[in-house]
């Protein structure tokens, strides 16, 4: 059964104001946005709208496109939500953009947001939205919000409704042990999937649905699992002989594609998750690990070392017409195509130096975007704006090793900042936008 989460969605009016930020350049100035406290008449409404409004601004400050304005600044200091603001007083702290919305509580412990984003020099409202939902989603309602506001004015997706899968590490290097947690993309409402009595690695979203694909050492047998996040169910894919790489959904999520290493070679194979059958893509005494679909089925990405070292390639999603798209000095690993399908994220080391970069799918115009002594695993928001991975640092002879923690940046190399976690963290993988119902 379905319980409904957003009972309604309703974009009221979407205005023609001008204010436009362009994010397709290589640097964008930030926009200076004044987002005022939502409103709220009783004091549990205060507390949320207070709690959200605070969401909201983070979510749109994390990106770098937006230059959240203090308070302190305005002068108009609070907007009714059914009236007009006084846009000359906004023009006067070179706000461009202005949010305010209200909270009402009604029956059934359901909440009303109402909010309102205007163009400050246009004098005009740009989107007028409303949702009712359940008072336990006032968190992912502020999230939503703030997808609104980011596509009304970027004309890009918002990702702030999504969450974050990764492995949890605790332990020294020589006694390490790996969990699954999960949390929101701003690192709220975290919590562990697995118990940590066995290690786990590669956690993998569906594109289709809040399952993960991931792999398990049970008795140094590794296993391929999934796990339903709404449900808890877990399922056993297969257990293989030799070692296994890196699971990883089709675009369609009903088949997993790894890579499995027998008797020196790893070759890509793919598993159909109902009818449990097997098909080999890739051939040779080869190396090919880490397989990664395009975002429309039809290509795989992977890299290889049958040119003599990792490099990365692309073929049909059949195996055939295999064909190398890196060139460059160094090792390449861990390609992932972006879900906008025109970028593939990757790993680079060279000079004893790892490096997070992305390039177009047909190997043309490598960027660097990130470095550290290690870095590793990219994962791309569903908007393809802005990649996550993992950095570790420096290992040490008695066990030791700098922190391992999440990074997220912007496509243009630009924004980086650690994502905070309560323990040390690796692997992630970023989920697709929520489902607006849950099971």
């Amino acid at each position: 059964m379905k319980q409904l989460l957003i009972l309604l969605c309703l974009i009221c009016f979407d205005g023609k104001a001008d204010l436009n930020l362009k994010v397709n350049q290589g640097h964008a100035k930030p926009l200076p946005i004044a987002i005022i406290e939502f409103e709220g008449k009783t004091a549990e409404e205060k507390k949320i709208a207070r709690q959200m409004t605070q969401i909201i601004k983070n979510d749109l400050k994390s990106t770098g496109l937006f230059d959240i304005i203090s308070k302190s600044s305005f002068v108009q200091q609070s907007v009714d939500f059914d009236m007009t603001p006084r846009f000359s007083d906004w023009r006067l702290i070179k706000a461009n953009a202005l949010v305010n919305g209200r909270i009402k509580m009604m029956e059934d412990n359901k909440i009303s947001t109402g909010f309102r984003l205007w163009d400050v020099y246009s004098s005009q409202a740009m989107t007028h939205s409303a949702f009712k939902t359940d008072k336990k989603y006032w968190r992912r309602t502020a999230h939503l919000v703030a997808d609104a506001i980011y596509k009304r004015i970027t004309g890009e997706q918002g990702y702030f409704d999504t969450r974050i899968v990764y492995v949890s590490e605790t332990g020294s290097q020589l006694k390490r042990k790996r969990r699954l947690a999960i949390m929101d993309q701003d690192s709220a409402n975290h919590k562990f999937l697995t118990n940590g009595e066995n290690t786990v690695i590669t956690p993998r979203f569906s594109p289709t649905m809040q399952t993960i694909t991931y792999m398990t050492y049970e008795n140094k047998i590794p296993k391929v699992f999934t796990l339903d996040l709404e449900t808890g169910i877990q399922k056993l894919v297969g257990q293989f002989p030799g070692l296994t790489y890196a699971p990883r959904f089709s675009p369609d999520g009903k088949s997993v594609i790894l890579s499995q290493a027998f008797e020196g070679s790893s070759s890509l194979y793919l598993m159909n998750l109902e009818t449990k059958r097997v098909r080999r893509l890739t051939k040779g005494r080869f190396i090919d690990t880490s397989p990664c679909y395009s975002p429309d089925g039809s290509k795989i990405t992977f890299n290889s070392d049958r040119s003599g070292r990792k490099q990365l390639y692309i073929m049909d999603a059949d195996g055939q017409r295999i064909k190398r798209i890196s060139f460059g000095s160094g090792i390449y690993a861990t390609p992932v195509w972006s879900p906008r399908g025109d970028l593939i994220a990757f790993n680079k080391m060279e000079g004893g130096k790892f490096y997070i970069g992305v390039m177009k799918a047909d190997g043309s115009d490598e960027r660097l975007i990130s470095s550290g002594y290690m870095v590793e695993g990219p994962t791309w928001a569903p908007n393809g704006r802005t990649i996550m991975f993992w950095r570790q640092g420096k290992s040490f002879d008695d066990g030791r090793q700098e922190k391992a923690e999440l990074v997220v940046i912007d496509i243009t190399g630009r924004n980086e900042r650690v994502l905070k976690t309560p323990k040390e963290a690796s692997d992630p993988a970023w989920s697709p936008p929520l489902p607006l119902t849950l099971k």
